[in-house]
């Protein structure tokens, strides 16, 4: 969660890849105003964390606590991108401080999966079992 730039050549150095998925979390932590606890959704997700929106002043690096109703307990995180501010709110890409790959609960697409494959014609296939 390097970088939460639009898709592009970028994309090709992700080590996962996103959903756009909003996801009610609870961001907490200490903020430049001291202790803070915000409720916010997700704007986007992978395995190794996700974008917020918040109101709260994070910096770069900086370690906070999400909590998620899908998840049964608080990871702890950090701050790994300062996006920009839109109504009051910032954009921060927090990445878990530990794997934890069932977190969303989501089924992910393969490492390998790409749209351009859907655009090249190609489907993917499916197997049944007997």
């Amino acid at each position: 969660m390097d970088n939460w730039s639009a898709p592009g050549s970028d994309a090709k150095r992700r080590r996962s890849n996103r959903v756009i998925l909003s996801i009610p979390v609870t961001v907490s932590g200490d903020g430049a105003k001291g202790s803070f606890s915000e409720e916010a959704r997700t704007l986007v997700i992978n395995v190794h964390g996700a974008l917020v929106a918040l109101q709260a002043k994070l910096a770069n690096g900086q370690q906070v606590k999400l909590k998620s109703p899908t998840s049964p307990k608080e990871e702890l995180c950090k701050v790994v991108f300062v996006g920009p501010t839109v109504q009051g709110k910032t954009q921060f890409g927090i990445e878990f401080l530990e794997p934890v790959p069932d977190f969303w609960r989501v089924a992910f697409p393969p490492e390998n999966w790409s749209p351009a494959l859907l655009d090249e014609g190609e489907r993917p296939v499916k197997t049944s079992k007997s």
